[in-house]
């Protein structure tokens, strides 16, 4: 039988998750909400950082999240590397670039599954750490502690990212390309060196998030298909390119999807980012906070 207590613990958890979902987001809030890039391989860069943390924990018994900071400046060369060669393809020809992007990014996306599978077999992997398989009650509720990490990094990465693109010049050149691109170069600046260190950001985020997705738990070379619909999802929700509206798409998505969990199950909750994708789309294209 439902009752309020149980509502209660879902709402908690969904909170939870939402800021989880915001972590995993962010980085495809710049890289297709303020640059227009069809950055469909973004959860497949994410499953990637995942192993590149595991990597490091089960060689050198490094915490997650400091394998996470480890890796941070491979994966922003990676970006810097996937943008240029994405622009100088496609970007830099015109107009088709949406579509022909898609293929690309596709194919990127199915090239990292192929490559984990070979060097990690299509076994999950998971971490090793002090808080993880430890819980906290809250009444009459447990609460996983590693969530709770997941939590605290999360929302703090958000609100470094929201930060660094209000507060810094970078960011708001970045911002300005993202607006009016031709008249940043009128003003001597070079719309694409900003983009392209916009896109290493993006895919530099995915260090703390992918150290994230593993401590949450375990991860398998497919995963990225189920991150795919609830990432665009809360990117779309939120509005193109607004971080703040990020973490909030993100957090009603995670109440939703705890909320159907309990009440219907498992398996109807991965619909739910789809479902409200749709419903975005057709009542408020912009988004919640959308330029």
């Amino acid at each position: 039988m439902f009752s309020m207590d149980l509502l209660l613990g879902a709402v908690v958890l969904g909170v939870l998750l939402g800021c989880f979902y915001a972590a995993v987001s962010v980085g495809l809030s710049v890289s297709f909400g303020l640059l227009d890039v069809p950055h469909v391989a973004h959860p497949a860069f994410l499953v990637l950082a995942s192993y590149g943390v595991y990597q490091l924990n089960d060689s050198y018994d490094l915490d997650p999240l400091l394998a996470g900071l480890a890796i941070t400046p491979l994966l922003f060369l990676f970006g810097l590397l996937a943008y240029r060669v994405y622009y100088e393809t496609f970007e830099k020809r015109g107009s088709d670039a949406g579509v022909r992007g898609i293929a690309f990014f596709f194919g990127i996306a199915f090239i990292i599954e192929v490559l984990i599978i070979l060097q990690f077999g299509v076994d999950q992997r998971s971490v090793t750490a002090t808080y993880i398989g430890k819980s906290w009650r809250f009444g009459e509720f447990r609460i996983p502690i590693r969530q709770l990490v997941a939590f605290a990094v999360a929302l703090a990465l958000t609100v470094v990212l929201a930060v660094y693109l209000s507060k810094t010049f970078m960011g708001r050149a970045i911002r300005a390309v993202a607006q009016d691109e031709e008249a940043l170069r009128l003003m001597g600046a070079n719309p694409v060196r900003i983009k392209q260190f916009a896109f290493g950001i993006a895919t530099a985020v995915l260090g703390i998030a992918g150290a994230l997705l593993i401590i949450v738990a375990p991860v398998e070379p497919t995963l990225d298909r189920a991150y795919i619909g609830r990432t665009f999802c809360v990117v779309v929700m939120a509005g193109l390119g607004s971080i703040s509206g990020t973490l909030i798409a993100a957090i009603i998505l995670g109440v939703a999807e705890s909320i159907v969990l309990t009440m219907f199950g498992a398996s109807w909750a991965p619909a739910i980012s789809f479902a409200m994708l749709l419903a975005v789309l057709a009542v408020r294209p912009q988004g919640l906070l959308g330029r």
